[in-house]
Formats: structure tokens, sequence, C-alpha cells
């Protein structure tokens, strides 16, 4: 499948299926041109362990969304656009940058409205000899058709199966439609990248692959039941599960509860993974402290951070 920048002028890349032209300046929902934005570039440590590695993930954060999550942790650079732009000679070399700082890999972290971009940057990277996994980070909200086109460049797939109501999702994040391309989008990725399973109880790296990610949300466990249900039955030999506890209120809009997961959620949690005969996965534990909350304008986004990001929308490359 072709992937070149004209699909930037009859815009469908995403679900929302705006149809501007974003070549003339046209903007639609995501608040995109027809060029990349990023806000930095960094090795994260965060991730699971078949990502992370023992060099780190080579994460690149995108500025702007498909989706509009009232209790979005990066809404700085989702909701409030923070970055800056990056033509494919700057994004591709960033890619080099991380991999010679030793990441095991390219995390490309919402990027679904800048697929030629991300791709031409891509291909150019792999002729300067980058020979690590290409990853990518989504929210699920992706069409079948982008999903082909990732599959020309993108080795590992880690999306978000973020609810399968669709009474949730218009109330969460805007999108009614949101379980409908999720569930649709998630299964073709699995078809497309087998996966290694065995690495769900290793620190291998992941070289090809799904991991599905679902994050539990107070008060709405009926949803996550729902969701682990349709994973035992759709892919529990096919991708890997990713559990995470760590919902941090941080939206001005949510209407969810103000406060993080119980341990009395926790525990059913559990109890629905042991319903559904699911024993193989991850699961990120709830912290007393916040240890993942980013702060983009900074130069070290992540607390504890112990040098600034390859790369950062306010300064470019960091000067070694």
């Amino acid at each position: 499948m072709t992937i070149d920048r004209s699909l930037y002028g009859n815009c469908t890349l995403c679900p929302k299926k705006c149809r501007i032209n974003r070549l003339c300046g046209q903007i639609g929902f995501c608040r995109s041109g027809a060029e990349a934005v990023l806000s930095c570039a960094l090795l994260h440590s965060g991730e699971e362990p078949p990502v992370t590695g023992s060099g780190g993930s080579g994460t690149i954060f995108f500025t702007g969304c498909t989706l509009m999550c009232g209790f979005c942790q990066n809404y700085q650079i989702s909701r409030d656009l923070m970055g800056s732009e990056a033509d494919c000679s700057e994004l591709s070399d960033i890619m080099i940058s991380l991999q010679k700082e030793g990441a095991e890999n390219i995390n490309l972290v919402t990027a679904t409205h800048f697929i030629p971009s991300v791709a031409e940057a891509v291909f150019a990277a792999r002729k300067k000899e980058l020979d690590i996994p290409v990853l990518w980070n989504t929210s699920g909200y992706e069409t079948e058709e982008s999903v082909d086109m990732l599959m020309d460049f993108v080795d590992v797939f880690l999306p978000d199966v973020k609810t399968l109501d669709p009474v949730l999702a218009a109330n969460l994040f805007r999108a009614a439609d949101y379980p409908f391309y999720a569930a649709n989008a998630v299964l073709k990725m699995a078809a497309g990248r087998k996966t290694d399973l065995s690495l769900t109880g290793k620190e291998g790296v992941i070289r090809s692959g799904v991991i599905v990610r679902h994050l539990v949300l107070p008060g709405e466990l009926e949803s996550t039941d729902q969701f682990l249900k349709w994973f035992s039955e759709n892919l529990a030999e096919r991708a890997i599960l990713s559990i995470m506890f760590q919902y941090e209120p941080a939206g001005d809009y949510c209407m969810l509860p103000d406060r993080r997961i119980s341990e009395s959620e926790a525990d059913q949690v559990y109890s629905m993974l042991d319903k559904y005969d699911i024993e193989d996965g991850f699961i990120q534990e709830t912290e007393e402290e916040t240890l993942w909350l980013p702060d983009f304008s900074k130069a070290a986004p992540f607390p504890g951070s112990r040098e600034d990001a390859a790369w950062h929308w306010k300064k470019g490359f960091r000067r070694s």
C-alpha cells in the first residue's frame, strides 16, 4: 500500500475521517497540519519488561490526538498541543540518535494522525542503518486501512483497548464508535503480527507481535470485565495482555470519580483474570505516588529522569 503525503489531502487517517485538506492548512479534529509535531524523544523505562528491556524504549511522543480523553495524563501534548514540527530528516535523525543511546526499540506514541510523515521517516532511518524494532503505541482508535499501512513499517503493536462499551466511550472520550474501531483494529494487528507469548515470563525484548493494554478505571469495573471476556475469547493465544492500575485523575472534564483504583477494585480485577483463565501477561501496579506523570514543558519530562530528553520541542537535540 502506498503511504505518502497525498493522504493528508483528503484526510481519513483516523476513524474521524474529517476529509479535510491538511496540505492546504485545513484543520480537522486532531488540530494538526501536514508536518509531524513532536513533544520529546527519550529513553523510557516505564513500559512493560519486553518493551523496556535493559536499555530503555526509544520513545517519541507526538503532539495532538484523535481522541479527547478527559483523564489523559499526556494532556499537555494531546489537548494543549505542546510541541514543535520535525520534518522527515529530523525525525529520522531522532530515531538514529535513540538507537545510538542504546534504545531497545523506537516507540511511536500517538502518531496515527501523522502516519505518512512517520512512515517516510522510518524508511529514511532504515537507510541510515536503523535496525531495532519499531513499535506503534496507540489508543487503539484506528481504521483497518491505517493498520494495513502500518504493516509496512511497524514490528510491534502496543494498542490500548480502553473500553468496549459505546456509552462509556461517548462519555469519556467523545467517540461512541471507539469500541467498534478498536476491536477490529486490534484483531487485525494480531492477525498480521505473530506474538511470542513466552515473553510474558521473561525480560527478553519483543521484536514482533502485539501487547494489548487496558487501563482499569475507577467505578467502571463492568467495562473491564467486558474487555477481559472479549480478550479471552479472541486474543488469549495471539497477544500479550497488560493490565494497568495506575489511573491518575488528571483531566478537567472527566466524568470519573476523582480518585485512584481502590484495593477492593484491584482485587476484583484479579478475580476476573481467574474467571476468564487469563494467566499470562503483565500488571502495572498502582503506586503511592505518581511516578510517571510527565511534564512536557521540561527537558526531563518524567519524575526521576537522570538526564534531559534526547530531543525536546523547546531545545531540539540534547547537547553532550
